[in-house]
């Protein structure tokens, strides 16, 4: 179920490279003005907060404006950021959740038709197109329908592939409390997802000649 979730990029588990020393060197750097060091943090982690800010709107070209903003405004606040046993990651997805909740603050409801479009030119394949966007549609209506804690801890376990020590850091919680919420989280998605308005089973699979 939750294999629909992968999109742009998607990476679900750390690279070796992104070791905490090298981010440490980098953060320290891109702290001391280095746009060098900083670009490198933004390679590392630009996926990962596109992933999450795409399944929290739902709006491709949102989430790619919002993960820009989130960056910007990381730049800005860098310099002011310590470890204190917490990842560089965590704080950064605090930034991208704060970013998210000030959209949702003043956004408007409206729908860009040119979207869906320019994404059915650039997939070549309307009927693809269409299903697998209906795919992610269910999942994403249904992840809305969690409490906000449990719509967080799903995107970062399985949209970002966080394990549950960064995840326990990110949301301040302790690990065992991150287990039970994320296996309540489970649940109330399992029901959603099998309430008839929005049960997978609904989607038709793509007919093959």
């Amino acid at each position: 179920m939750l294999e629909a979730m992968a999109l742009k990029g998607a990476k679900f588990a750390v690279p070796a490279e992104e070791k905490v020393d090298r981010i440490a060197d980098l953060v320290d750097r891109a702290s001391k003005g280095s746009g060098e060091a900083f670009g490198q943090l933004y390679q590392m982690y630009v996926d990962r907060i596109y992933n999450y800010i795409y399944y929290k709107t739902g709006h491709s070209v949102d989430a790619e404006d919002l993960t820009e903003h989130v960056f910007i405004k990381a730049w800005e606040a860098i310099r002011r950021f310590r470890f204190e046993g917490k990842p560089f990651a965590a704080w950064l997805f605090k930034v991208a959740r704060n970013v998210v909740i000030d959209h949702y603050r003043t956004r408007k409801n409206n729908s860009d038709l040119s979207e869906v479009i320019s994404a059915i030119a650039k997939d070549g394949d309307p009927e693809a197109f269409a299903q697998r966007r209906a795919t992610a549609q269910v999942l994403m209506t249904a992840i809305r329908r969690l409490t906000d804690e449990q719509q967080q801890v799903i995107l970062l376990k399985f949209v970002d592939g966080m394990d549950n020590t960064e995840i326990s850091a990110t949301m301040n919680k302790k690990e065992g409390a991150i287990r039970a919420l994320q296996y309540r989280a489970l649940l109330a998605l399992q029901r959603i997802l099998q309430d008839e308005r929005y049960g997978l089973e609904r989607i038709p699979a793509r007919a093959t000649h």
